[in-house]
């Protein structure tokens, strides 16, 4: 018994006390021989014979994937509140709530690495597209987040509200995430503070570099961010004003977050011809801020840069091996959605969408527009030119309702209703619609996507909103990855192609981004965790959304508990909204624990 790790392991399993009979019980085994021996196996039987114990909800005869990539085991599961109370054979126990799950997997919640689910969150708290996947925690914040803001930059957001109307009753971040829970949510959230708030906080839309003032400003910004539990800072690159921001002044706010133990995530500078160069950029980053590093959505972006994405992976595994924590996510399709904005250079952007608008309208202004779209530049990454075709850009998200009837068109589509060029048509669209356009961008490899999907440090994302399939989200199509993006790993490629195990897949579902991000408690299943659960059938999960008729479930998840409580059951929502604010490892707020990740 001394000696053996199973032993130890089932008696702290099966008791929370039974770690001290087992100690106290080792030691009469080494000071009295055999009669000690004796005794110590009486202890050990006695702890294990308590009275039956009651939980709040026993998952029985369920198949166990603890999140750590071990292989699975059958055993149930006890629920008591919001933690995870029992793993193990519970045949004596009874629970208020008692599922027989007949050799269902039953896996910890799954951590969307990189959602934008900040608006409609607002708008239906229930987020059903993801729940209905098996997510349990929305990581939001990507370049910009929802705080802190000034009131100009509160008035910029009301102005480019689109389907979705609501007040802006928060300030800071974290007043944004407790506005949400106090809402209600069915996932559990959290957010980084993105890189392009505290520049446009205090420097607006001017592309220029900061004071050494102004940057001190930015990097205090940060430190308070962190300090009410942002997860660490997170750029997006290609988008103004975060495209403005030069290594330097990314290197000093990454450093202000590292005083937090947060982590540095980017959408790259470039995703298509300066990739390699891009990925140098967040290493040397990662490296003089002393921060861990996460690239959002990895990707090679333009049939002519695909083959980089070989170069990508050797950088960044020798950097791992070399120190450095390097991760990366991916959305599990071959096309990108962002705005039709990105399709016009940069410049065009400077001082911010108003003053866009109006070069926009300028006859001499917007020839050199078109000239530059038509033109590769490695100065900027050219969504337009990386399509390759304007038979390759979908329009999915207008605004204005006299624009809604091209949703779902491609950009030659209407290029041809309207008898203008792609060009003039994509800036003709953007004029009238007054936003960015929805779009979705077919340029990316299927075979690459396999490669990322195997990669042992690559967790996974939707890079959408956690939607509905009712109401104001049918104003708009969208990217099938809202809908599918998790089942279609574990459908298509887990279960049909065999690229990675079911373990592995759900390892980097859950431990590994709860690992990445520092959050604790969270991620596995084990006792004393919270209770974030996804139960599904292997053989039966799927995705059904596609390009033409996004707004389709996935199905094949059975039931879904966060924070203790069931929100999907039997496949369809409870309603409830017992999601909480995850914090990350520099919040000092209470109950926090000094240099640990904490969740309220």
């Amino acid at each position: 018994i001394s000696r053996s790790r199973s032993a130890r392991q089932w008696c702290e399993d099966e008791m929370p006390e039974c770690e001290v009979i087992f100690n106290r019980a080792l030691n009469r085994v080494m000071m009295n021989g055999r009669v000690a021996l004796l005794l110590a196996l009486g202890l050990i039987v006695l702890a294990n014979c308590s009275p039956a114990v009651e939980y709040d909800v026993i998952l029985r005869n369920g198949v166990i994937y603890d999140g750590g990539g071990m292989p699975p085991f059958p055993a149930d599961v006890g629920i008591r509140g919001d933690r995870i109370a029992a793993i193990g054979t519970e045949p004596d126990s009874s629970g208020k709530i008692e599922l027989d799950l007949e050799g269902l997997a039953v896996a910890p919640g799954f951590i969307n690495m990189m959602s934008w689910a900040n608006e409609a969150l607002i708008e239906d708290g229930h987020s059903q597209s993801d729940i209905r996947q098996g997510v349990t925690l929305e990581i939001m914040g990507e370049g910009n987040s929802m705080g802190p803001l000034n009131d100009e930059m509160k008035r910029e957001m009301v102005r480019r509200q689109g389907d979705i109307k609501y007040e802006i009753e928060w300030t800071t971040l974290d007043e944004y995430l407790q506005f949400l829970e106090r809402r209600g949510v069915s996932t559990n959230v959290a957010s980084f503070i993105g890189a392009a708030t505290p520049r446009k906080y205090v420097v607006g839309y001017e592309d220029r570099p900061p004071t050494r003032e102004e940057l001190g400003q930015m990097q205090n910004l940060v430190r308070k961010a962190m300090e009410e539990g942002a997860l660490g800072i997170a750029s997006s690159l290609i988008y103004p004003p975060g495209s403005f921001a030069k290594t330097d002044e990314l290197i000093a706010l990454a450093k202000a977050a590292a005083e937090y133990d947060g982590i540095y995530a980017s959408h790259l500078r470039n995703e298509a011809s300066r990739l390699t160069e891009a990925v140098d950029e967040l290493l040397v980053i990662a490296e003089q801020a002393k921060i861990r590093a996460e690239i959002y959505h990895l990707k090679a972006s333009g049939r002519s840069n695909w083959a980089k994405l070989a170069q990508v992976v050797k950088r960044v595994e020798q950097a791992r091996a070399q120190g450095l924590q390097i991760t990366a996510d991916v959305y599990n399709y071959p096309a990108s959605s962002t705005g039709l904005t990105s399709t016009i250079p940069p410049w065009v952007q400077e001082g911010g969408f108003d003053a866009a608008l109006k070069r926009l309208k300028d006859p001499a202004t917007r020839k050199r527009i078109a000239r530059d779209m038509l033109e590769g530049s490695d100065q900027w990454e050219n969504m337009y030119h990386g399509a390759g075709s304007p038979q390759n850009i979908l329009l999915v998200g207008f605004r204005s309702d006299s624009l809604k009837p091209l949703t779902g068109k491609t950009l030659a589509a209407v290029s041809e209703m309207r008898g203008t060029s792609p060009e003039e048509t994509v800036m003709d669209l953007i004029l009238e619609d007054r936003s960015r356009i929805g779009t979705v961008y077919f340029t990316q490899s299927e075979d690459n996507l396999r490669k990322k999907i195997a990669l042992p440090w690559v967790s996974f994302c939707s890079d959408s909103g956690s939607l509905a399939a009712e109401g104001v989200f049918l104003e708009s199509s969208v990217h099938p990855r809202a809908y599918g993006s998790f089942a279609r790993l574990l459908g298509r490629y887990v279960r049909e192609e065999g690229i990675i195990s079911l373990e592995e897949a759900i390892r980097k579902l859950t431990a590994l981004p709860a690992s990445n991000l520092r959050i604790q408690k969270r991620g596995m299943l084990r006792r004393g965790y919270f209770a974030d659960l996804v139960v599904f059938d292997p053989a039966r999960i799927q995705d059904h959304a596609t390009f033409e008729k996004p707004h389709q479930y996935s199905t094949g998840v059975v039931h879904v508990f966060v924070n203790g409580v069931q929100v999907l059951q039997d496949g369809e929502h409870t309603g409830k909204t017992p999601g909480k604010v995850v914090r990350g490892p520099g919040w000092k707020g209470e109950h926090s624990i000094s240099g640990q990740a904490a969740s309220s």
